[in-house]
C-alpha cells in the first residue's frame, strides 16, 4: 500500500487545484467570448496580468510549483485561442503585447545526457518580450529567447535566438526581414 501512495504522490504532485478551478470555470466559455473574465480568473489564482489585458480563449499553462510567479504580462495585452505557456521558467510579457492563435512559448528545455537516455536534466531558461511586440499565429519561441520592442513575430515561424527591436522575422528558423519604423 505504501508503494501506491508513494506513486500517487508522484503522479499527481504537478497539480495545481488553482489552476484546474480557473481552467474549470473558463471551460463552457465559447472562444472569442469572455476574455475580461478568463483574465480576472487567472489573476485571482495569482498569475500576475496587468490591467487591460485579455484573455479570447483559455491558455494551455504548465509548469511545477513557483508556477505562478513565473508569468508577468504587461498592460493591455491580448492573448488568443490556443496558446501554449511553459512556465518551467520565468515568461515576461511588455505592454500592449498580442500572441495570435496558437502561439507556444517554451522555457524548459533538457541537458544532453548519455546514450543510454540522452534526455537530461531539465534546464528552465526565461523568455522575455518587450512592448508592442506582435506574434502570428502558430509562432514557437524557444527557451531562453529575448524579444525587443516593437518587434513582428510573422505566423508559423520558430524563434531560436534573440530577436531586436523593431524587425520583423519571420521563418524556421526565424530570420530578419527587415526593420520598421518606430
Amino acid at each position: 500500500m505504501s508503494k501506491l501512495i508513494q506513486i500517487l504522490k508522484e503522479e499527481f504532485r504537478e497539480i495545481h487545484p488553482r489552476l484546474l478551478l480557473a481552467q474549470a470555470l473558463m471551460a463552457p466559455l465559447p472562444v472569442y467570448v469572455g476574455g475580461r473574465l478568463r483574465t480576472a480568473l487567472l489573476r485571482m489564482v495569482g498569475f500576475r496580468i496587468g490591467e487591460g489585458t485579455v484573455f479570447w480563449g483559455a491558455p494551455t499553462i504548465v509548469g511545477g510549483a513557483g508556477m505562478y510567479q513565473r508569468l508577468i504580462i504587461g498592460k493591455y495585452g491580448l492573448i488568443s485561442a490556443g496558446c501554449y505557456l511553459d512556465l518551467s521558467g520565468a515568461i515576461t510579457l511588455g505592454d500592449h503585447v498580442g500572441l495570435a492563435p496558437f502561439v507556444q512559448i517554451y522555457t524548459g528545455t533538457h541537458e544532453i545526457a548519455g546514450s543510454a537516455n540522452r534526455v537530461g536534466r531539465l534546464t528552465p531558461k526565461p523568455v522575455v518580450v518587450g512592448n508592442g511586440v506582435w506574434f502570428g499565429a502558430r509562432c514557437t519561441v524557444l527557451p531562453g529567447v529575448n524579444i525587443g520592442n516593437g518587434a513582428v513575430i510573422a505566423a508559423g515561424s520558430l524563434v531560436t535566438k534573440d530577436v531586436e527591436p523593431n524587425a520583423l522575422v519571420a521563418g524556421t528558423p526565424a530570420r530578419v526581414l527587415r526593420y520598421l519604423d518606430e
